[in-house]
Order: structure tokens, then C-alpha cells, then sequence
């Protein structure tokens, strides 16, 4: 057996592992073991600290300090909440997100959800690729389009790993979310932090003037974004099959639990973000509001280590959230038309908008707000869609959410959803009377 042999045994190894071990679980066998069940909600919370969360968080954290830290925090909760329900989907009916539209709706409502979807993954791909790419370019001097060369390169070999199985490609984008919790960590012990304030504003809502609200907004507004929602669903469907009422229930349990680890860390993560940009910006620099600016301004004022760990945090966000959304790709366009594509191709066709806007000279910033008011159109279906699956008895049966599950779903939905048209008004320039 040579090496390459050895090496993908080892990794098949890895899941049948996993898998063997939550089954025993669920049979009532076995230790009492978190790890085997982690993985789907860890791969998914990529979604929530991806390069575009970096720039609204070193926004908000540098012209308002910590006084949007609570909106961060309400922001997450909402996210735990769809994300729960998302994974609840897939292990209960044993279909994903997209797979139970095609079966429930009209041919061409299906067509038309497929197209939107594909075109908010791509979207949604502009922003993590251009972000992995920046920070390459600018840790290692290079031109932008030989980093975003080798930001595509990196990528389609972590997405090879799920040839393997799941578990392999689980731990990967696991070891690059420990990479900016790391990396941020250590920033917290660089950057000078009032840490009463944290905690006042952390759980005391206050927006000081329209601008502040329109930051929110933007926080919350584009929280749960749409390749998630179908992506969590399709992590959960096939991993480990209940075969009973009690072992969905217990397999439920131990979803739920991930959610709130994995998504805990990254709003911690996300909270991190703006209590460095409160910390090292607001006194001084509170104009800061793009990533290059902050890497060229971090450098001058905690020194290049500060800077240099910025940018590996942004370049971990960018490669592990190009390979998440091109995984939800393909689950988009297999479960609304059950058809594949061959995986590079998927990848070179995300990538075209990323190296059309660079290789025409377009304004990146710009581009990456387009890409936000794309994702704001394509997000109402999805989340409408998950909110009304879950809480049928014909599609869930006895897990099918309670009415006070899906009330409280239904209030969130209504909130984002109404936070992401004036996101998108305010984008094509309507003014609207936040004051």
C-alpha cells in the first residue's frame, strides 16, 4: 500500500470512528463523549465570522467603541436559533433544505429559488475569497491576483479532504476556526481594553445617533446568511441516521449543544473583533472602516506582531469560508435539481466575479457591497422556508417545533428580515428616517 493510500485509509478511518462512536451512543453504548458529535454546527459558525463580518465589526468597534458589542450578542442569538432548526431539519426528515423545497413547492418556484440561491453562493463567495486574498497579499507582499492564485489552490485541496468522509474536512475548518480564536485571543492581550465597559454595554442596549443604527443594521441584518441555512441541514441529514423516535431525540440534544458551543465561540469571536477595533481604533481612528486600512493602521500603533496576527485570523476567515460556501453550493444545486458538477468546476465558477472584479480594475468595495444587497433578496425564502418546514407535523412528526418555538422563530425572522430591507434601501441610496 503506498503512502497516498495510507493516507486517505487513515482519513476514512477518521469518520467511520465518529460515526461508530455516536451510534454507539445512541444505542445507549459508549461513553458520555461530546466529540464524536461536533462537527456540522462548527463547520457552519465559519459562516459567522467571515471576512465580511471583519469589516462591520472593525467598523462598529471603531467609531462607537463598545457600545455595539449588545447588538453582536443579539445578533448571535438569532443565529443560534435558525441554525438549530436548520440542523433539526436535516436529522429528522433525513433531506436538507433545498431537497424538501423541491418536494413541497411548484416546479417553477423551484427554479427560481435554485437560480437565487446559486447566485447569493456566489455572491457570498466574492466576499470570503477577495478576503482570504487581501490578507495574503498583504502579509506576504504579493499582487492581489497571485494571493487570490494561491487563495484558490488552498481551497480545493481542504475541499478534497471530503472526499475522505466527513470528519476530515470537520477538523480542518475546526483547526482554522482555533486559528482566529487564537489569533484573536492573543490580540485581546496586545490591545488596550477597558473591561468594565465590555460588560456594561455588552448587556445594556444604546444606539447614540442614526449612524449607529445603521451599523446595527447592518450586523444584524446580515447575521444569518442563506448558504448557511441550507448547508447546516445537509452537514446533519446523512451523518448518523436515528433509527428511532429516542435516538432522534437524543441525537437532537447533542445538535443543539453544538449549536450553542460552536456558535458561542463565534460570537465570542465576533465580540473579540469589536473590542479590538474599540480598543485599538475608536480613540483617534474611529474613520477606520476597511480591512487594509486597519492592517496599515494596526502596524504604526501596537507594532507589526498585532498587525501580522490580524492578518492571519483574516486569511484562516477567507480560505475556511470559500470552502464552506462552495460545499453549500454544490448541496444548493444537488438538492433543488438533484444534478452535481465536478468540484473544480464548482470552485472556478464561485471564483469569477471575485477575479472579474480584481481583473478589471472595479472597486473591490463596492463589489462587496453589491454582494450584500444580493444576499439581502435571496434571504427571505430560505428563512421563510425553514421556519414553515419545521413546524409541519406531516414533514417533522412529534418533533415538530412548538408553538412557542416557532413564534419566537417567526419574531426573529420578521426582525431580520425588516433589518435587511433597509440595509438594502439604504444601499441604493433611499433615505429613510432612522433618527
Amino acid at each position: 500500500m503506498d503512502d497516498r493510500a495510507r493516507e486517505k485509509d487513515a482519513r476514512a478511518t477518521l469518520t467511520k470512528r465518529a460515526t461508530l462512536a455516536i451510534r454507539e451512543r445512541l444505542e445507549g453504548r459508549g461513553v458520555r463523549v461530546l466529540l464524536p458529535f461536533f462537527g456540522p454546527a462548527v463547520v457552519v459558525s465559519i459562516a459567522y465570522m467571515d471576512p465580511g463580518n471583519f469589516a462591520t465589526n472593525i467598523q462598529a468597534g471603531a467609531k462607537y467603541g463598545y457600545m455595539l458589542l449588545w447588538v453582536v450578542l443579539l445578533a448571535n442569538l438569532i443565529a443560534m436559533l435558525f441554525q438549530a432548526l436548520s440542523a433539526k431539519l436535516g436529522i429528522v426528515t433525513g433531506r436538507n433544505l433545498a431537497e424538501l423545497c423541491r418536494d413541497h413547492f411548484p416546479r417553477p418556484l423551484v427554479l427560481l429559488l435554485w437560480g437565487m440561491s446559486e447566485v447569493a453562493a456566489m455572491a457570498t463567495d466574492l466576499a470570503e475569497f477577495l478576503g482570504a486574498a487581501i490578507g495574503l497579499s498583504l502579509l506576504f507582499h504579493m499582487p492581489l491576483l497571485v494571493s487570490m492564485v494561491v487563495t484558490a489552490l488552498v481551497t480545493y485541496a481542504l475541499l478534497l479532504f471530503e472526499r475522505a468522509g466527513f470528519r476530515p474536512l470537520e477538523l480542518a475548518i475546526g483547526g482554522l476556526v482555533g486559528v482566529i480564536g487564537l489569533s484573536y485571543l492573543a490580540e485581546l492581550f496586545i490591545v488596550p481594553i477597558a473591561w468594565p465597559a465590555i460588560f456594561v454595554h455588552t448587556f445594556s442596549p444604546r444606539l447614540p445617533d442614526s449612524a449607529a443604527l445603521t451599523i446595527a443594521v447592518g450586523i444584524v441584518g446580515a447575521t444569518v446568511m442563506p448558504h448557511a441555512l441550507f448547508l447546516h441541514s445537509g452537514l446533519t441529514q446523512n451523518r448518523v441516521r436515528p433509527k428511532t423516535d429516542a435516538q432522534c431525540a437524543t441525537l437532537l440534544a447533542y445538535s443543539n449543544l453544538e449549536v450553542i458551543i460552536a456558535l458561542s465561540t463565534a460570537g465570542l469571536i465576533n465580540m473579540a473583533m469589536v473590542i479590538m477595533a474599540a480598543g485599538a481604533f475608536h480613540e483617534g481612528h474611529r474613520d477606520v472602516a476597511e480591512i487594509e486600512t486597519a492592517y496599515h493602521t494596526l502596524g504604526p500603533l501596537l507594532g507589526i506582531g498585532a498587525a501580522g496576527i490580524f492578518l492571519l485570523a483574516l486569511i484562516a476567515s477567507g480560505i475556511s469560508s470559500s470552502v464552506v460556501g462552495t460545499m453549500a453550493g454544490q448541496m444548493i444545486m444537488q438538492g433543488f435539481i438533484g444534478f452535481r458538477i465536478p468540484l473544480w468546476i464548482r470552485r472556478v465558477v464561485v471564483m469569477v466575479p471575485s477575479f472579474a472584479v480584481v481583473g478589471f480594475g472595479a472597486n473591490a468595495t463596492n463589489a462587496l457591497v453589491i454582494s450584500q444587497v444580493v444576499l439581502s433578496l435571496a434571504l427571505p425564502f430560505p428563512m421563510t422556508a425553514l421556519v414553515w418546514f419545521s413546524a409541519q407535523r406531516d414533514i417533522m412528526g412529534i418533533h415538530r417545533n412548538r408553538a412557542f418555538t416557532t413564534i419566537l422563530a417567526t419574531i426573529a425572522a420578521t426582525v431580520v428580515l425588516s433589518l435587511n430591507a433597509i440595509l438594502l434601501l439604504q444601499t441604493v441610496g433611499v433615505t429613510l428616517p432612522l433618527s
